[in-house]
This record gives C-alpha cells, sequence and structure tokens, in this order.
C-alpha cells in the first residue's frame, strides 16, 4: 500500500512539473505579446517598406526616409488604410497589435499623414524598436 502511495505521489508531482518546466521554458504560446503599450523609437511602417529600408546600406537610410515618406489613404471615418513608405519615430507611445515574426511587431501609432492631421496607423516595426511600458 505504501509503495502504490508513493508511486502515485511521484507520478503527479512528475506531470506537474513537466507542465511548469514547459510553460516557463517557451513551451507556451511563442505568439504573446510582449505589451499592451509600448514606446517606438525608429523607424516604422508598412511590411514591404519596412523591409526595404532594413535591407538598404546604412549609408542611404536617410535617403529612404526622405524619399518613401509615409502615405495611407484616410477614409470619410477616418481610418486610414492601403498605407506605403515609412516614418520616423521619436518615444511615440503605440499600442502593440501582433506579431509579425521574430524581428517585427505591429503596432497601432498615431501618425500625421495630412497637414497636421494625426491618425491610428497600424504600422510594422523592428522589435528591438519596441520598449514596453513600465
Amino acid at each position: 500500500m505504501k509503495f502504490l502511495l508513493a508511486s502515485t505521489l511521484a507520478a503527479v508531482i512528475g506531470a506537474a512539473s513537466t507542465a511548469a518546466l514547459a510553460q516557463t521554458s517557451g513551451g507556451g504560446d511563442a505568439s504573446q505579446l510582449p505589451c499592451d503599450i509600448g514606446y517606438v523609437t525608429g523607424v516604422g511602417g508598412s511590411v514591404e517598406s519596412l523591409r526595404e529600408y532594413q535591407a538598404t546600406p546604412e549609408r542611404d537610410k536617410y535617403r529612404y526616409v526622405t524619399d518613401h515618406d509615409i502615405q495611407c489613404q484616410v477614409s470619410d471615418e477616418g481610418r486610414a488604410t492601403a498605407c506605403t513608405g515609412v516614418t520616423r519615430l521619436s518615444h511615440e507611445k503605440v499600442s502593440v497589435y501582433d506579431t509579425i515574426d521574430s524581428k517585427t511587431m505591429s503596432v497601432v501609432a498615431r501618425i500625421e499623414l495630412e497637414h497636421g492631421q494625426t491618425y491610428p496607423v497600424i504600422i510594422a516595426v523592428s522589435r528591438q524598436d519596441l520598449r514596453c511600458e513600465q
């Protein structure tokens, strides 16, 4: 009887420790967002434009940003869609939206699009440029 009780207890402890280890070692959901609100300092924009910017040689990055300024179609309801290009962000408060890949996140940021008018826009940013709000 003692042997049965001890082996059952050992099995329960082993199962619980395996589950805990899987959760803490990345065995959980890898797509979890790092935070809900953060700050971005760097370049953000459409996924395609951000990837082109990142592939641009360092000496040409400033020119790329000035030649490919972000532009979006803005609806009558104030929704920005079909964005292209990139923009510089300097400690901009953003809502973290989704994971694009291991190095890129999509966020919602307020971007100036028309003559001083700002609109919420979903843009891609480098994960290293995103700092979570404390």
